[in-house]
């Protein structure tokens, strides 16, 4: 039987209106700890409202959000960061012009601090040099680490932004269409980063390529509409008659 701190993350009635448009309605949503859970959907589903409400960029109209069984409703995205849930976005946000080192470097310092303290000593900038290059090596980015962002592949900029996110050191990570865009060459590397980075952590994803959510996740929860459809393992989900006609029926809004 499952208790509440079974679960990393919880949505209990999250809802968004604008206006009289709920873009996402009565959502509930529980992940499991050490899980990883999808989040999946035709176009305009509500899926990156729902992110959107879960890391506090957006306030729910109604509903509550808990992260540890604690309500975090109320907390601004950047208190929530800081207790441990932690989203990347579907378009890479690091620094283009700042090394991959440099890159790691300053969300090591955020998650410190220290980013803002200008007067320190360059010694204790230098001090982070050597987890920022663990955080690369995990990555696969080693012998990157001189590297401008601006100069990576598509798909090692992703895989910079996940170390950046790892800096954070995140309880919860929300990874939004990390294979967006990329070649089929690069899926499988940042398939494989994300099954090895979870270890010890929890994630909710949103992806739309469904063969990386087959081989990925556990458990899977279908919007559409803004709510939800249905929930369960790969095989059951994608055999779900409704989910079929919400695929086939998804109208490009999102």
């Amino acid at each position: 039987m499952s208790t509440p701190t079974d679960y990393a993350l919880e949505a209990r009635g999250l809802t968004k209106s604008f206006g009289g448009f709920h873009a996402v309605k009565d959502v509930t949503l529980k992940v499991r700890r050490g899980s990883i859970h999808a989040l999946i959907g035709p176009n305009g589903a509500g899926k990156t409202t729902c992110f959107n409400l879960l890391t506090k960029t957006l306030t729910p109209t109604s509903g509550q959000v808990l992260l540890d069984g604690q309500d975090i409703t109320g907390l601004r995205s950047a208190q929530v960061a800081r207790l441990g849930l932690v989203r990347s976005f579907q378009i890479s946000a690091t620094f283009p012009h700042l090394t991959c080192l440099e890159n790691v470097r300053v969300a090591l310092q955020s998650s410190q601090g220290t980013a803002f303290r200008f007067w320190r000593s360059l010694n204790s900038i230098k001090a982070l040099n050597d987890p920022a290059r663990a955080l690369l090596a995990q990555v696969g980015l080693s012998g990157q680490e001189d590297t401008p962002a601006t100069e990576l592949s598509y798909g090692k900029k992703r895989a910079l932004e996940i170390a950046t996110t790892l800096a954070l050191d995140p309880k919860v990570m929300l990874l939004d269409e990390p294979t967006a865009g990329m070649g089929h060459e690069d899926i499988a590397p940042i398939t494989d980063l994300i099954r090895t980075v979870s270890a010890g952590r929890t994630i909710l994803i949103v992806e739309h390529n469904l063969s990386v959510v087959s081989s990925l996740c556990e458990r899977i929860t279908v919007l559409q509409h803004g709510e939800v459809l249905t929930e369960g393992t790969y095989d059951e989900v994608s055999n779900d008659p409704e989910v079929i006609t919400a695929y086939m029926g998804g109208v490009d809004d999102e």
